[in-house]
């Protein structure tokens, strides 16, 4: 079993009438099964309303199965007796950035979360000093989080979490409320403790060059899975993305229309680089 697994999820919201009574339900999540392992990162795409960060909320035990089941690091998140588990094992960091941020200054906002786990004091001041240097942020430790960009802010977010110390990252749309560089910023962070640090990340977005370099990338529609594959792989396949309301990277689209203009490309090219090597090995052909 893989650090999370999920097995025939099905999630239901109840929709009430004015006096509390079940109206009605509906699915937003219909038997989805994924297994992931330790040291992965998996990237997770799909419109609004597709089911992933209903699916995501799973992860973290915000939310629990109408029916099938959640196993993270081999804990059942249905039971109440494994939440505390389960939370320490697999962190959430959501849109909003200023939801997350509670303290005055930094360095005591990333502190909180080890010190509600009851970490010693000399030991949270070693986890924080990890945590903002492995996210870029020891310089801003001192800083008050009301002045820091929104890149900034997400990634001082983020080392709040690492420094609980999870074995998994769940990242629903980070960079939603973010400018360009912001996005940037956080996305090299997410991928720099995914290989340094081992940490598995599950990364919920609908940026598509944001997942170019995930391990795998799971295409969500109406609460199920779709498509999942390497990156390569999906975006090989436009027009069936396209047919779910995704775009694709500006480069691959690019290399998708010039192929259709007849030039031998490969499918599912995903990087500026990629395309010139094919276009300069066509160039020596000629």
């Amino acid at each position: 079993m893989g650090i999370i697994k999920i097995k025939d999820l099905i999630y239901e919201y109840a929709k009430h009438d004015e006096e509390g009574n079940v109206e009605s339900t509906i699915r937003a999540v219909d038997q989805v099964s994924l297994d992931i392992k330790k040291g992965e990162f998996i990237a997770v795409l799909g419109h609004n309303g597709s089911g992933k960060s209903t699916m995501a909320k799973h992860i973290n035990a915000i939310l629990t199965p109408t029916e099938g089941t959640v196993w993270v690091a081999g804990k059942d998140t249905a039971k109440e007796e494994n939440i505390w588990d389960i939370r320490q094992n697999a962190g959430m960091v959501f849109q909003n950035p200023d939801n997350q941020i509670i303290g005055t200054i930094v360095e005591e906002d990333v502190g909180f979360g080890p010190e509600n786990m009851g970490i010693p004091t000399e030991d949270i001041w070693k986890r924080v000093d990890n945590a903002l240097r492995a996210v870029g942020m020891i310089a801003y430790r001192k800083h008050s989080p009301n002045k820091l960009s929104g890149g900034q802010k997400q990634r001082v977010a983020i080392a709040g979490v690492v420094a609980m110390k999870p074995q998994c990252i769940v990242l629903d749309e980070p960079t939603a409320m973010l400018d360009p560089m912001g996005r940037k910023e956080v996305i090299a962070t997410v991928r720099e403790l995914n290989e340094k640090e081992n940490v598995t990340v599950i990364l919920i977005t609908h940026y598509m060059e944001e997942v170019i370099y995930a391990d795998k990338v799971i295409v969500m529609d109406n609460g199920k899975v779709v498509m999942q594959g390497f990156p390569k792989e999906i975006f090989s396949n436009v027009e069936k993305l396209k047919s779910y309301r995704l775009d694709v990277p500006q480069v691959t689209e690019l290399a998708y229309e010039l192929k259709k203009e007849g030039l031998p490309l490969t499918d599912g090219i995903l990087t500026i680089d990629e395309l010139v090597d094919e276009l300069c090995q066509l160039r020596l052909k000629i």
